[in-house]
């Protein structure tokens, strides 16, 4: 079965170009496509979605806000934020609104279908060096308050799953993390998972946010 897709995007040439990539894939049909927030939000109501791709900035509801009301709602799509990084403040509240992952706008388009793809089966799109780039930037803004509930929970984890989810946090991959450990990737993965259930996280993504709110990775990347 094909991934359904939506654009959400204020502008129709974006929506357009993103279209026409997508339909030349066997795997994926452009199922709706919507101007802001709002209008994204009563598509949805009556249209069966795997994939979102959700820009930021439009008008009357942004893409932030309408990211974190679309997985409020239960067995939301998978959301990928769209953002054009050296002008857009909101990619990192994307992500925490419950994205699955952030590409840039001008990403290369054989890029742009692994996210989809990827998004789709499951997994977070956090690409190492973006990611970095863009939390290195922001983290400085993240709030302060509800770090103490957060940094009690990492005491949960075990000495070996706080060093891999320092690693997560750096964008490492898993095949990274394995080498970096001297680990097999199936263990690596083990240990993503119990993580994520410990944590009650969603996916790597929310690794990442968790990692800087709490301190425990600096911007800069480094661990603390």
């Amino acid at each position: 079965m094909a991934i359904r897709v939506m654009l959400v995007d204020d502008q129709v040439l974006l929506r357009t170009g993103f279209r026409m990539v997508l339909a030349a894939q066997p795997d994926m049909e452009v199922v709706a496509e919507a101007g802001d927030g709002v209008e994204a939000l009563e598509v949805l109501r009556g249209t069966a979605v795997d994939v979102v791709l959700m820009d930021v900035r439009m008008p009357k509801l942004d893409g932030v806000e309408t990211t974190r009301r679309i997985c409020m709602e239960d067995n939301p799509p998978k959301v990928l934020i769209l953002t054009t990084f050296d002008l857009d403040e909101y990619a990192f509240s994307g992500l925490k609104a419950g994205a699955s992952g952030f590409m840039l706008k001008d990403v290369p388009p054989g890029e742009l279908l692994g996210a989809i793809r990827a998004v789709h089966s499951g997994d977070a799109v956090v690409a190492p060096s973006t990611t970095r780039r863009l939390l290195d930037r922001f983290a400085p803004m993240l709030p302060s308050s509800g770090k103490e509930p957060q940094l009690a929970e990492l005491g949960r984890l075990t000495e070996r799953e706080r060093e891999v989810m320092i690693l997560v946090a750096q964008g490492l991959s898993n095949g990274e993390i394995a080498a970096r450990l001297v680990l097999s990737e199936a263990t690596v993965k083990t240990h993503v998972g119990r993580i994520l259930t410990k944590l009650n996280l969603r996916d790597r993504v929310q690794v990442v946010v968790l990692a800087y709110e709490t301190g425990l990775v600096r911007a800069g990347g480094g661990a603390v």
